[in-house]
């Protein structure tokens, strides 16, 4: 990589900014939770590459094996996030960032890359459109709507573990998984909690902090996912309209 590009390190974690659009000059619990998290992953070949100006232009992707998702599959990379802010597209950023990812993947000799998608895009999933330009396929669906994006280099494909496709839990009330990995995991939970509190509506808000717990989950994960009345609804981090829409099912 050239010095427009940074690899975050666990030398380097705490003086880097983290690419999010969070402009806080006092520490902010969001993204010092995802210092933490990201510390102990690092260690694991989790990669989180950014470039140098402090924005939102960043790729972020793991060893499946390791990745906090419920997929299953052998020596694939997963890729949690690929982000470019709207004041920087047109510059190639993206196609960068992807090229870089397949570069490692190929140096490595892993079988593929695989994402998170959905048959409607979500605001907070990658684009899956520009991710099929590279020869990104659908290899796995759910009931729920959501897609596992491959792009496979040996001819193997991953798939969503079966529990990620049950789609249901027993608890009526509104229940949030959650991890720290997304800085604005902490300001959504906390406008939620606030809300509930406020409104006298029960909630639930369920940490995954373990690999063991993320792959186990009962539904598609990338760091955030919400079930009302037992169902599962969204991998989108809610805001208060998105949570009164939701209520009023």
């Amino acid at each position: 990589m050239d010095t427009e590009w940074i690899n975050v390190t666990p030398e380097n974690l705490f003086q880097e900014h983290l690419c999010c659009i969070i402009r806080s000059r006092t520490p902010h619990p969001g993204v010092e939770a995802k210092r933490q998290w990201l510390r102990a992953r690092l260690q694991e070949g989790h990669v989180f590459r950014k470039h140098r100006e402090r924005a939102a232009i960043f790729i972020e992707y793991a060893p499946l094996e390791s990745a906090w998702v419920p997929v299953t599959g052998e020596n694939y990379f997963y890729l949690y996030c690929l982000w470019v802010a709207s004041d920087y597209k047109g510059n190639g950023y993206g196609r960068t960032l992807m090229e870089s990812c397949l570069a490692d993947a190929r140096a490595q000799g892993k079988s593929g890359i695989c994402m998170l998608g959905a048959q409607k895009q979500k605001a907070w999933l990658s684009d899956q459109s520009f991710a099929k330009t590279f020869g990104f396929q659908i290899v796995d669906t759910t009931a729920q709507g959501y897609e596992l994006l491959a792009l496979s280099l040996d001819g193997t494909v991953p798939a969503f573990a079966p529990n990620a496709k049950e789609g249901r839990i027993t608890a009526q009330e509104l229940t949030i998984y959650y991890s720290p990995q997304c800085p604005y995991v902490q300001q959504s939970l906390q406008k939620v909690q606030d809300y509930c509190a406020q409104n006298r509506i029960p909630v639930s808000l369920l940490p995954v902090d373990t690999l063991e717990k993320a792959k186990a989950l009962p539904c598609v994960f990338n760091n955030y996912a919400v079930f009302y009345q037992g169902t599962f609804e969204t991998v989108n981090l809610l805001d208060i309209a998105a949570l009164q829409r939701l209520l009023r099912k």
